[in-house]
């Protein structure tokens, strides 16, 4: 009998401590009106991680601590939507605005209807769109957009998301809602300074972070990257226990914020085009100091009925529409023109500005690209110029105003000598070009570039030796750009062959500053693991310009040794197929160089390996004939250059953009752009299993 008591008291406080977080969580994540300390809640949740790991019977899938990840994911499973995730038709200023406002109006009165005719204006969040499904109130299912039609099933990932509640605030039998997931600019501005520090390449803008993050296999990397959800329009199911049917937008925004859900602030609820039109001039004023990125505003017809009379146009709905805001220009003042060299050794013109607030960041500096852009748009050091960001995020400068000119401008010239060696630079149109003589303004291509070939060259080196460790190519686990530059400082490298020579070495590496035994260690266990990568990702990782992981694969499955590239010609390089001329040239401009030769012999001389082996024959080396593959991602246990090998060996063909002509995109962790084209092209995308599988 005690037995009972006591486990019912048990049962009692797991629930009791569930409504407890449950509650905190919406105040703190939806309501944003904490009533209790982080610690205090943070203890609370853990002793509910206690009770729940020690009495697993009382077990709930809408437990808050469902929250925190789980297993993760071979692939995402599809899922058809209930109720088709549509898209808004654009409008580009208020004029088109209005048009759409007064059409709806007319279309509606000719229809017969005479009520007025109300329409509300909300944020257009820039993010990626979600259902959500739920079941007696519990969380069951949610899925990307996808085509509209077909989504990803990323329940396990959205779980982690702490402002979408998993036990509804009241129990409705079933219910679809659609939100738009986001990363706040707080936390894109944290996992861009973790990315930093751990040498990774920063995130463009939060909608791209938000995306990549939202698919990831393993949810618990969703669950560090601190997204979010704005619950923006009711699908399907039903809102009340009692299957009453709203009558209005505003209504289900209304009832989902009682759910429990963080919904989207309506700004205006309105028929008259001006006070609509100010609704969202008000927005765009108060965009920049808002914890999210918005790229527009949304104007619904708010009424259910009229929004079933009007209906849905060939692609879109014919009751709203999605006003975008043109990008913020400022003028400011150029103050000068520098020149970074990049690790290919172009050298690109930067722009040195006067600073300015642009967008919600202060700009003091853009980049120029080239010396076509500075001429096309008559650009000169102590001009005013226009400056924008280009897709919000990177500052550009779009002209000058010539108007303002004093007289004492200069017109800008590339430098003839690398600022960073001090070699004399190069006029390059599409590969190394030794043998001309200092270039001259009027020399000059479109297209073209001014580059460096000195391969010692400082400001190249730091970054090729990043390129040559990084995952894609020699994949030297904890070679970061800081450690890179450690090495580099201290003189115990000069390029990328010597990092094979340091482990006679670890007791200096040890020495270095954050380093120590233990790190070094492992730095040169690393190291020396990478000497087996293989031919193909050694010739990638030497950062041979239009060469990228898919081309190294190519052209080392015909020449099969890394020495062979020395005498091998443009022509033998052309006849693979996707090689072209331009990259042929680069290729054995490279391979001519007397710098190439000796740290060939060095890698060779310290065990790596430079010869791949053939792919074997199979019975079914056909069976992938007429087939087109795009691999993306990191996959589990092979990698993208031996799969490309297998697909090759068995017929198929390996490209590295998504186009109608691609028949599978073989996606890992990670995978990014191209698993959303293939989405939206509608191409099979396969994981590693699924691959192995055709293989049987």
């Amino acid at each position: 009998m005690t037995d009972n008591i006591n486990i019912n008291e048990i049962k009692s406080k797991i629930e009791n401590l569930r409504r407890k977080v449950r509650y905190y969580a919406e105040k703190y994540y939806v309501n944003d009106a904490p009533e209790i300390s982080d610690y205090d809640y943070d203890m609370m949740f853990r002793e509910l991680q206690e009770l729940e790991s020690q009495y697993p019977e009382f077990d709930d899938p809408a437990s808050p601590t469902k929250r925190v990840g789980g297993k993760p994911l071979e692939k995402f499973e599809k899922v058809t939507h209930e109720v088709k995730m549509g898209s808004l038709a654009d409008v580009f200023s208020f004029e088109e605005l209005t048009d759409f406002i007064r059409r709806v109006k007319e279309d509606l009165r000719q229809s017969g209807e005479s009520g007025e005719v109300l329409f509300t204006v909300e944020p257009k969040i820039d993010g990626l769109s979600v259902s959500l499904k739920y079941e007696n109130g519990i969380f069951t299912v949610g899925a990307t957009r996808g085509d509209g039609t077909v989504g990803e099933n990323v329940t396990q990932n959205l779980k982690t998301v702490r402002s979408i509640p998993l036990k509804l605030n009241e129990i409705t039998d079933t219910l679809t809602v659609r939100g738009e997931v986001f990363m706040p600019r707080d936390a894109f501005n944290r996992q861009n300074e973790i990315r930093e520090s751990s040498g990774e390449t920063l995130w463009a803008n939060p909608r791209n972070a938000a995306a990549g993050s939202l698919r990831q296999l393993d949810s618990k990397i969703t669950a560090s990257r601190g997204l979010d959800i704005f619950v923006f329009n009711y699908q399907a199911g039903n809102l009340y226990p009692n299957n009453v049917m709203p009558l209005s937008h505003s209504e289900t925004i209304d009832r989902m914020k009682k759910l429990g859900f963080h919904t989207i602030d309506i700004l205006a609820l309105s028929s008259d085009e001006d006070e609509i039109v100010s609704a969202i001039r008000k927005l765009g004023e108060m965009r920049d100091s808002l914890p999210y990125d918005i790229d527009g505003a949304v104007v619904k017809v708010d009424s259910i009925s009229m929004r079933e009379k009007l209906g849905e146009g060939t692609s879109t709905p014919k009751w709203a529409a999605a006003y975008k805001y043109p990008p913020e220009q400022k003028r400011t003042k150029l103050l000068d023109i520098t020149v970074k060299v990049g690790r290919t050794g172009v050298l690109t013109p930067n722009a040195v500005l006067e600073p300015v607030r642009l967008a919600g960041t202060t700009v003091s500096r853009a980049t120029l690209h080239n010396i076509d852009i500075i001429r096309e748009r008559d650009i000169r050091i102590g001009d005013t110029v226009i400056i924008q960001k280009a897709g919000d995020i990177i500052p550009e400068i779009v002209g000058s105003v010539p108007e303002l000119r004093k007289g004492d401008e200069k017109v800008y010239e590339l430098p003839k000598v690398c600022p960073s060696c001090g070699e004399p630079v190069y006029f390059d149109d599409c590969g190394y070009d030794d043998s001309s003589d200092d270039f001259e303004p009027e020399d000059f291509k479109e297209g073209g570039a001014v580059r460096c070939i000195n391969a010692s060259c400082p400001a190249q080196l730091s970054r090729n030796i990043a390129h040559f460790a990084s995952k894609g190519a020699m994949n030297i686990d904890g070679m970061g750009p800081k450690i890179i530059q450690a090495l580099l400082d201290a003189g115990l490298i000069s390029d990328a062959a010597d990092l094979y020579y340091l482990k006679d070495r670890e007791e200096e590496v040890a020495s270095l500053e954050r380093m120590g035994p233990k790190s070094a260690s492992n730095l040169i266990a690393a190291i020396e693991k990478s000497k087996t990568a293989g031919a193909a990702r050694l010739l990638y990782a030497l950062g041979i310009r239009h060469t990228g992981e898919i081309a190294s694969a190519e052209i080392m499955a015909k020449f099969e040794d890394i020495e062979n590239l020395f005498s091998a010609t443009v022509e033998d390089l052309c006849e693979i197929e996707d090689i072209g001329e331009i990259t042929a040239k680069t290729i054995t401009a490279y391979f001519s160089r007397s710098e190439t030769r000796s740290m060939i012999d060095r890698l060779e001389a310290a065990g790596v390996v430079t010869v791949c082996g053939k792919v074997k024959d199979t019975e079914n080396s056909e069976r992938f004939k007429g087939m087109t593959f795009v691999l993306t991602g990191t996959l589990p246990t092979m990698t993208r250059d031996e799969a490309s090998a297998i697909i090759k060996a068995n017929g198929g063909k390996v490209t590295g953009s998504v186009s109608s002509k691609t028949t599978f995109v073989l996606a890992g962790d990670a995978a990014g752009s191209k698993l959303d084209k293939a989405n939206a092209l509608g191409i099979t995308v396969i994981n590693e299993a699924e691959f192995i599988d055709m293989l049987k």
